[in-house]
């Protein structure tokens, strides 16, 4: 994942945080020298800062592990500096498992704030909410109101936030599933906005708050209309049948005639029949930098590629290629490579649907 760092593997799942996250880290840095809290008064502001995350990274794994109940993998999980990303293969399409999977991650914050709250009262340490500040007062009770504000916020009813996905999840018991995202996109891209006018009047976090609800809205609604588009439609009919190969012994000379002799990016790497990987424009490029021409593809090609079958559904293979690892699929029956698709005829096939109502055949 391009900037970005692991941090280790827990429960089954990657935990990475963004170059970017440092941004908050050293602007909270900045602000408590600036206030003249001195050093200690900076360490405690950034601890505090990674204290927030901790939670951040529970609320997420909440959504993870109850997503796993539903047989749904967790790709991973990053922290950006407006919060953590779990990134589910899917979210259930059955309303009931997706409102369970949305509310899994404020349960948790509710549950480290109860915890923080029977830790203050047992200790003797809670003091009234009222004389806390953002970088004043108890450090556990900061924390514990922190976790209070990302239950209230999270349930913001607009995507991507879990308040849009429980909304989404109420409308689709009694509305279609793509009605239901589009009318929750709708709410969500409306609250964007209305972020966006109360960031113009001097809070600019909420200005990038609303870009990302507008963005991630915006996604979430062509995402469900494109599976939608697919629905009941088998790989066969929207493969590609009329495309070149390459063999593991082959030069990269070979790899680049082709990609300046045709309009095809990636190529599948098969021998006898069989697909042994797939050699990507973007790990070609690369290569040529490290490596002479007349190296063969088998040093450089991706061994570890997911394929498909041509009765599969559109809607699994989909969900395959949003794999960062697998931007084309091979298409495979007994073995032997018989087609490939890439998003990229996806995308022309629903854009060929919508335009003929859904009647062309592909």
């Amino acid at each position: 994942m391009k900037w970005a760092w692991k941090l280790g593997r827990f429960a089954g799942i990657d935990v990475y945080v963004h170059a970017t996250f440092l941004l908050i880290v050293a602007f909270v840095a900045v602000s408590h020298w600036a206030r003249g809290l001195g050093v200690p008064g900076v360490i405690e502001g950034v601890a505090f800062v990674l204290a927030i995350f901790a939670c951040v990274v529970l609320h997420e794994y909440g959504h993870a592990l109850a997503a796993r109940r539903y047989g749904i993998r967790t790709r991973d999980i990053t922290l950006y500096p407006i919060g953590g990303v779990a990134r589910l293969e899917r979210m259930p399409e059955r309303p009931l498992q997706e409102m369970a999977v949305a509310l899994a991650g404020p349960a948790v914050n509710v549950g480290i704030a109860a915890l923080l709250f029977v830790w203050l009262v047992g200790s003797h340490t809670l003091r009234p909410f009222g004389e806390l500040g953002v970088a004043t007062g108890p450090f556990l009770e900061r924390l514990l109101m922190t976790n209070l504000f990302l239950v209230a916020f999270n349930l913001v009813p607009a995507f991507p936030m879990d308040g849009g996905r429980v909304l989404r999840a109420l409308l689709a018991l009694r509305l279609s599933y793509a009605r239901a995202t589009e009318i929750a996109a709708g709410v969500g891209q409306a609250m964007a906005l209305l972020f966006g006018l109360l960031g113009l009047f001097g809070n600019p976090m909420l200005l990038l708050i609303a870009l990302f609800v507008w963005i991630g809205a915006a996604q979430e609604a062509g995402m469900v209309q494109m599976r939608s588009a697919l629905a009941g439609i088998p790989v066969h009919r929207a493969m590609l049948t009329d495309f070149r190969t390459l063999h593991p012994s082959d030069p990269l000379s070979r790899a680049v005639d082709l990609v300046l002799s045709t309009a095809q990016q990636d190529f599948p790497v098969v021998a006898q029949g069989a697909v042994q990987g797939v050699l990507t424009r973007a790990d070609l490029v690369p290569a040529l930098a490290r490596h002479p021409q007349s190296t063969p593809v088998e040093v450089v090609m991706r061994r570890e590629v997911a394929q498909a079958t041509p009765d599969e559904m559109l809607e699994t293979a989909l969900a395959r290629l949003q794999e960062p690892s697998c931007p084309v699929l091979p298409i495979t029956h007994g073995g032997v490579l018989v087609g490939m698709i890439t998003t990229e005829n996806i995308a022309e096939l629903v854009m060929i649907r919508t335009a003929t109502g859904g009647r062309a055949a592909a």
